[in-house]
Parts: C-alpha cells; structure tokens; sequence
C-alpha cells in the first residue's frame, strides 16, 4: 500500500511541477500567483468530492467528500475575503493550468469508474493529491510568500488539510479491504 501511495504522490507531484518549455519554477511565483494555485486546487478537490457523492455508494467515500467540499469552501472564502481587504486580484499562471488541465483528464478518468473500482481510485487520489499539495505548499509556497497575512492562511490551511491527507490514508486502507 505505501508503494502505491508513493507512487500516486509521484505522479501528482510530478504534475503539480510540470512547466511549460520555457521551465518555469512553483518557487519563483509571487503571492497572487500562489493564491491563484491554491485557489484553483481547492476547487479541483471540491469537483472531485461531486464527483464521489454522485458516484460511490459507501458512506465512507461520502463523509470524506462532504468534509472536502466543507473545508475547502470555508479556505477559499477566507482567501477571496483576504484578497479583498488587500485590494489584490490572484494570478493565472503555468501552474495553475496545468493543475486544471491534469484535472479534467482526471475526472474524465474517474467519471467512467463504479462500485469498488471507483471508490479506490478516488482514495488513492485523494491521498496523493493531499501529499502533493501539502509538499508543496510546506516547502515551496510558504517559505516564498511575502505577505504575513497571506502566509497566515497558508499556514492554517495547511494544518487542515494535513489532517485531509490521514483521513484520505485511513479511507485508502477501507476500501482496499
């Protein structure tokens, strides 16, 4: 189980890095791009919690796809809110689109998938997203964030959806039985 996980973590780290030719860097990103991003992951996590409450059956997979779709709503209000009172607008950039782009295959992916096979794909994705993301914001995002308000909410958020990635490992090891 570690391996897939490892794996998976692989691969959606390795899309949440992929850049364009000209080799753009996640690190290089100002404060309004690393919104954008955070921004645009929250609401892909969001989609694929639809996603599993349209899909799967087990109450379990619900539980955590209504957690999703709670907490990723409430950090994305604080964001807007915040980028409000800042007079501030967030920043399409590489990083965010391709995180769009890996979504739609993804869902599209996923979409086709019932029952069991489902539920354990949309887990296993959940684990690896959380991972990803999580990695990324810690030691990309937050160490390269000028603004203390901005970086207060990365921070917070961080912590929530550290405990998202145990609740995802918990979810992988039920449906795996």
């Amino acid at each position: 189980m570690k391996i897939i996980s490892s794996l998976l973590a692989a691969g959606v780290a390795a899309s949440l890095a992929a850049a364009p030719a000209s080799a753009q860097d996640a690190a290089a990103l100002n404060d309004l791009e690393i919104a954008h991003v955070a921004y645009v992951a929250d609401n892909i996590d969001i989609r694929y919690a639809h996603l599993a409450l349209a899909i799967s059956t087990n109450p379990a997979i619900h539980e955590f796809a209504r957690t999703m779709i709670r907490d990723h709503t409430a950090v994305n209000e604080q964001a807007l809110a915040l980028l409000d009172k800042l007079g501030a607008q967030a920043q399409d950039n590489f990083l965010s689109q391709t995180l769009l782009e890996n979504a739609d295959k993804l869902v599209d992916e996923m979409a086709g998938l019932r029952g069991a096979e489902f539920d354990k794909r949309y887990a296993e994705n959940e684990l690896a997203y959380h991972m990803a993301v999580n990695d990324l914001v810690e030691n990309t995002f937050i160490p390269n964030i000028d603004n203390g308000e901005v970086k207060a909410l990365f921070e917070a958020g961080l912590e929530i959806f550290k405990a998202h990635q145990g609740h995802a490992e918990m979810m992988v090891g039920q449906v795996s039985q």
